[in-house]
């Protein structure tokens, strides 16, 4: 263009002709008013081009301005080494677990158990604390809530559509079978088990759901060792439990590879009297005055049969999926059992207002620490070890045992009758339906949690 317009502009060659001056004047006077206009319009014109130009420039530059500045807020990505990755990959397994199932509060839960006393076939009579007169309900009306997630309510067909074609045991005494009866009552409401078997003292048992082909048995072995017991039904002792420290009770071990999933407890039980035995020779006892033996106490027994335990459990080529469940605390006041103790209250405890007996403590202690070194070693060996730990939050429940109403209408003759207490026994429903919440939520979120 710049070019073009020095043609059209030169006005040299006019001055060659000097015949008609005036012409010439007038000519270029005319050409000099014409160039002048030229220049105006065309100088416009490219005023306008370069005009806009400028303005597309300044636009693009703002633009890529803006960019330039995200760019810079932006974190640079630079190429991850690969020790770095490891380095990432190892930190984030140690970080903690998501959520503490086990640290929480119990809170009011308006909607209550999804059983009752009546829709329930399974429940002992001396678990059925509504049947045999209890006149309080709050009880009922709780739940447990960890502090750092929600737990789900126990969903039992899901549950069962998990179990198709498996096994389940509960193994350990009498809250192994208090427990097993609540997953009986939640699980009543998609389908009835069928009970297939029983021992002699209907302490061991065995339910098949035959929609399912699931197996829920309940193996009675209070020691998890072999022992020689003395006592009859109601538990009066005639002489001192035989306990075999270096044996465990082939009555579950025996039947361990038809477990696909176990529940494995032990506890008060080794609070009584016994006699212990290693290598077939008596070691020393607990509370054995006049025998002339060590008093060695219940936790060296204990300690010996957490470990035991635990180490059948982790070095069994049977890779079975097993919650080791912690102690359950009782809550008798102004007593024991056999001595008038009570549990009158009816709502929970919260945080801080209870403390743990030293019995306790020293159990789940034990528990605690065997528990953690089994763990090592299973996961080496491919075992699935689990600790559902409901001492704690089994703590904080002491109104959720029958009391008095272990036995039916106790003061229908006398409103001052004088009857044993169970301030260790759980009502059904009760505060160990959050038991099954708990196994359910660890099953379904394996890894998650403890």
């Amino acid at each position: 263009m710049v070019k073009e317009m020095r043609f059209d502009l030169n006005p040299l060659s006019l001055h060659k002709n000097k015949n008609n001056h005036v012409f010439v004047k007038f000519a270029v006077s005319f050409l000099l008013i014409g160039l002048a206009y030229r220049l105006f319009v065309s100088d416009s014109i490219r005023f306008s081009s370069v005009a806009e130009t400028r303005t597309q420039i300044n636009a693009e530059q703002s633009q890529e301005t803006k960019t330039e500045s995200l760019e810079a807020a932006l974190p640079v990505q630079e190429p991850v080494p690969d020790d770095f990755q490891a380095n990432e990959t190892q930190i984030a397994d140690n970080v903690p677990e998501k959520c503490d199932l086990f640290t929480g509060d119990w809170i009011p839960d308006p909607s209550g158990p999804v059983y009752s006393n009546e829709s329930c076939l399974a429940i002992e009579a001396h678990q059925n604390c509504m049947k045999n007169g209890r006149p309080d309900s709050g009880y009922l009306y709780w739940r447990w809530n960890p502090r750092d997630c929600e737990l789900p309510k126990f969903d039992p067909e899901k549950f069962l559509d998990f179990m198709r074609n498996k096994s389940w045991a509960f193994v350990g005494d009498s809250i192994s079978r208090n427990h097993v009866q609540s997953l009986l009552c939640i699980l009543s409401q998609v389908e009835q088990a069928v009970e297939v078997y029983h021992d002699e003292e209907y302490r061991s048992k065995r339910w098949h759901f035959p929609s399912h082909n699931f197996t829920l048995s309940v193996v009675w072995t209070p020691f998890l060792l072999r022992a020689d017991v003395f006592e009859d039904i109601n538990g009066v002792s005639s002489s001192e439990i035989q306990l075999h420290l270096d044996k465990l009770d082939t009555k579950w071990t025996e039947q361990y590879k038809n477990f696909d999933y176990m529940v494995i407890a032990g506890g008060k039980w080794f609070l009584k009297d016994a006699i212990y035995h290693e290598n077939n020779t008596i070691q020393g006892c607990h509370h054995c005055s006049g025998k002339n033996l060590t008093d060695l106490g219940f936790e060296y027994a204990y300690r010996k049969a957490v470990q035991l335990v635990l180490n059948f459990v982790t070095s069994s080529d049977h890779n079975a999926f097993v919650f080791f469940r912690t102690t359950t605390p009782d809550h008798f006041e102004n007593g024991e059992w056999f001595s008038g103790g009570t549990c009158n209250r009816t709502v929970p405890f919260k945080e801080g207002e209870v403390d743990m007996i030293d019995v306790d403590t020293i159990m789940r202690d034990i528990e605690l620490e065997e528990y953690e070194k089994a763990a090592d070693t299973g996961a080496k060996n491919g075992v699935i070890l689990k600790l559902l730990d409901t001492t704690r939050l089994s703590l904080l429940r002491p109104d959720g045992h029958p009391g008095p109403y272990r036995q039916f209408q106790p003061f229908a003759k006398d409103k001052n009758a004088k009857v044993q207490r169970d301030c260790l026994h759980w009502c059904l429903p009760g505060p160990i339906d959050a038991w099954n919440d708990l196994v359910m939520e660890m099953m379904v979120n394996d890894g998650k949690y403890r």
